[in-house]
């Protein structure tokens, strides 16, 4: 299958494209525009070892201004990951961004889209939809979000269930929890309180740090990303794709300094505009369209994003003595 991924440098599309590749009926077209917080150099690196995959292609464009009907010929199904990332930076001058990104952007690939023959068009949405609630947050409850970001990325499922009522694009939208893992954006928590941790600093924490996030681990992430290409049935749905477990962010840096050996040096600040309180999904229906259970534990997910952090920013860390 021809398979189109925007978004294909960062974070979970990078992981994708390489999962995708592992099936040898796949040809990968990953376009990236090397928007948001990301640095272009460390997104660079995310692909670095696909761009010699003969199966493989990466173009680098701006989804607002490149060809893409050109872009979509032969193309079979369309991974739409690409966007502005963040809750906290969506809010002033900066919506501006999120419109173009995460709404036109997606509406031009929609009506590019239209006229094609697909076989399956994934919306990459957010848990951020949901707003604050308690409880396991179920796919019908009303989406009622508490920032720009969250706005902007539901103005996008709403663009896709008209293209599909209007137009038939097969599309299949996907709400992702907390996602974390190696080559997690560098402002994203686990990231960033990892990095702070192996380098002695303080880590700048949000709140009081008892807000709890189901975490998913990059590796359940695609396996119910892909899912949703191969499985019948899923085609008009919107879907959960959350984690293992569900813990504070107090919790998370325990098991941080547990794993690490290290003190963490903990600073709390004012809690971010537009976060809610604790996020849980119910993956009732990924279960049953998709198959999805993740696997992965917290322990073992951390540990996989701390040596890639080591590695990353090896020579930075201090010499902290391990408690």
């Amino acid at each position: 299958m021809n398979i189109l991924v925007t978004g294909a440098a960062g974070f979970i599309g990078s992981h994708l494209c390489e999962k995708l590749l592992e099936n040898d009926e796949h040809h990968v077209i990953g376009v990236d525009g090397f928007l948001g917080p990301t640095p272009a150099p460390l997104k660079a690196k995310n692909i670095a070892h696909l761009q010699s995959h003969p199966r493989f292609t990466f173009l680098e464009l701006d989804l607002l201004t490149a060809d893409l009907p050109s872009l979509l010929q032969n193309v079979e199904a369309v991974y739409h990951l690409a966007g502005m990332p963040g809750v906290r930076t969506s809010w002033g001058t900066e919506f501006a961004a999120y419109a173009a990104h995460n709404i036109s952007a997606t509406q031009r690939l929609l009506e590019a889209c239209k006229d094609r023959p697909l076989k399956r068009f994934i919306y990459a949405s957010t848990s951020s939809v949901y707003g604050e609630r308690s409880g396991p947050l179920s796919e019908t409850l009303e989406p009622a979000p508490l920032s720009p970001y969250g706005i902007t990325k539901l103005t996008g499922e709403h663009l896709c269930r008209v293209y599909f009522r209007e137009f038939a694009v097969p599309i299949v939208i996907l709400r992702y929890f907390t996602v974390y893992g190696p080559r997690q954006r560098p402002d994203m928590s686990f990231h960033r309180f990892i990095r702070q941790l192996l380098a002695g600093q303080p880590l700048i924490v949000f709140g009081d740090g008892t807000q709890s996030r189901d975490f998913t681990y990059i590796s359940d992430c695609v396996d119910g990303t892909i899912a949703a290409i191969e499985r019948d049935g899923v085609i008009g749905e919107t879907i959960n794709i959350g984690g293992k477990e569900r813990t504070s962010v107090n919790e998370v840096i325990r098991l941080l300094e547990t794993l690490t050996r290290k003190q963490a040096i903990i600073q709390y600040t004012p809690a971010a505009r537009g976060e809610p309180k604790q996020t849980w999904a119910d993956l009732t229906k990924a279960e049953r369209l998709l198959g999805y259970k993740p696997v992965v534990t917290l322990e073992d997910g951390l540990q996989k994003e701390i040596e890639y952090i080591r590695s990353l920013y090896e020579g930075e860390h201090s010499s902290t003595t391990p408690t």
